[in-house]
């Protein structure tokens, strides 16, 4: 018999939105004495951190942030491997078991709630996320964008936005070629995208604006 929906749903969303609010940035700074909320941009993410203790702790912060994203999905499809298979969710049972962990888990990130609800903007923890649940030309793809967006603009967050807007068109155009089948995966990555770009709001005004900071030089306010 399988388990009720609201049921799976509080199995699925609960551990991944914890997980996903742990604050690596906050914690790692902290081991140097620092609290990363007054400094630089004042944000946890991988970035703000590079920018204030240099690149071996921005890059601890972005591979443990990326990592809650890939374990948060692999521990719901372990949970639902061992649950018969709503009716609701029928054959896109898997799937949508790793995309709420994983929503929940961007979630977690962007607002913990031991932080007031006031943490990152999901990128790294998106990363992990792509690895453990996307085709891999889809996250090659991704990853590929932000890596020449951000070498030609220095921007962080353009990079971070071009890749958030390139996976649902990715997702769409091989669903149409018939290269991955469930229509859950473009709803995942347009919800995923959104979130994304939502937490870079300040971001965009400042690029048209013309005052947001490239990456080496001291930010008002940035990334990640």
């Amino acid at each position: 018999m399988s388990p009720p929906l609201i049921t799976l749903l509080v199995l699925l969303l609960v551990p991944a939105y914890l997980l996903g609010s742990v604050p690596f940035g906050l914690l790692l700074a902290r081991l140097r004495g620092v609290d990363i909320r007054e400094h630089g941009s004042r944000n946890i993410g991988a970035t703000n951190v590079w920018r204030v203790l240099g690149p071996k702790w921005g890059t601890a912060t972005f591979i443990l942030d990326a990592a809650k994203g890939f374990v948060a999905v692999r521990w719901a499809q372990n949970i639902a491997a061992n649950q018969p298979a709503p009716p609701e969710l029928g054959e896109q049972y898997m799937a949508y078991a790793g995309m709420i962990a994983a929503l929940a888990c961007i979630v977690g990130h962007s607002f913990p709630i031991w932080l007031k609800f006031k943490g990152g903007k999901g990128v790294a923890t998106s990363v992990g996320i792509l690895v453990s649940l996307m085709p891999a030309v889809a996250t090659g793809l991704v990853i590929g964008v932000w890596i020449a967006v951000f070498a030609i603009s220095r921007y962080v967050s353009l990079a971070s936005l071009c890749a958030a807007i390139t996976l649902p068109i990715t997702i769409g155009i091989l669903l149409r070629l018939n290269e991955l089948e469930g229509s859950a995966y473009l709803a995942f990555a347009c919800a995923a995208a959104y979130l994304v770009v939502r937490r870079h709001r300040e971001n965009i005004h400042r690029l048209f604006a013309g005052t947001e900071s490239r990456f080496g030089t001291k930010p008002d306010s940035q990334n990640s």
